[in-house]
């Protein structure tokens, strides 16, 4: 039997609970509830909401990768319930990729935490290059290219040119594998190499190149290639 909002007791309905609780109190259910606005005939918003999750096993993540046009096939889900998910969601995202001042490359993980929901949803690889301060902060972000990695398409001119411009010490470079396998392909080792070879003739050395995928990362000095 479909529970509607107005028979669940106040203090549980998603909004009232949101004034009362503020948005951490709210389950992911109850937060989609509020995006919704309303349910329809047959199910409340929190019916809908909930029916509309345990269609994504593996997460929220797996929502953003949807269409409109995708997401609006889910029963009871139309143009306007589908267009606030989406914004919502890159709204969300967009706020994850505000920069940090001045952030410290303190580690691969670091880096990892810092890109990963920039790159980790991406169809295809992009590969940016990070300038850094004598402390390791980052004081710019370079995308240098888009597309497969070769030698031929990431040319070390092109990922020292700005970095030179802005007078970093160092770089730090990071792409993603949009097959979500960090492992480092034959491709990503020669550009490394060469990237490496470039840095210590300039005297802006490379100290990691990262490669960021869904199951995790790979980091070129963690594993003593740089």
């Amino acid at each position: 039997m479909n529970i509607g909002m107005m028979d669940l007791p106040e203090w549980e309905r998603p909004r009232e609970k949101l004034r009362l609780q503020g948005v951490s109190g709210l389950s992911n259910a109850e937060l989609l509830a509020v995006l919704l606005g309303s349910g329809t005939r047959e199910q409340s918003a929190l019916s809908l909401a909930q029916a509309l999750l345990v269609s994504f096993p593996k997460g929220l993540s797996q929502m953003e990768e949807l269409t409109l046009e995708e997401l609006m096939e889910f029963p009871g889900i139309g143009l306007a319930k589908a267009a606030r998910i989406l914004c919502s969601l890159e709204l969300a995202r967009r706020v994850s990729l505000e920069p940090t001042p001045q952030m410290c490359v303190s580690s691969p993980e670091a880096v990892y935490q810092h890109m990963k929901n920039k790159l980790i949803h991406l169809q295809r690889e992009v590969f940016i290059c990070l300038h850094l301060n004598v402390k390791n902060r980052i004081i710019a972000e370079d995308t240098v290219s888009m597309g497969t990695l070769n030698n031929s398409l990431v040319h070390p001119r092109e990922v020292f040119k700005k970095a030179v411009k802005n007078g970093a010490a160092a770089i730090l470079v990071v792409h993603n594998h949009p097959s979500g396998d960090p492992t480092p392909s034959q491709d990503d080792h020669r550009v490394t190499l060469r990237l490496k070879e470039v840095g210590e003739l300039l005297g802006i050395p490379l100290i990691d190149h990262i490669i960021i995928a869904k199951e995790g990362n790979f980091s070129f000095r963690e594993q003593g290639i740089l």
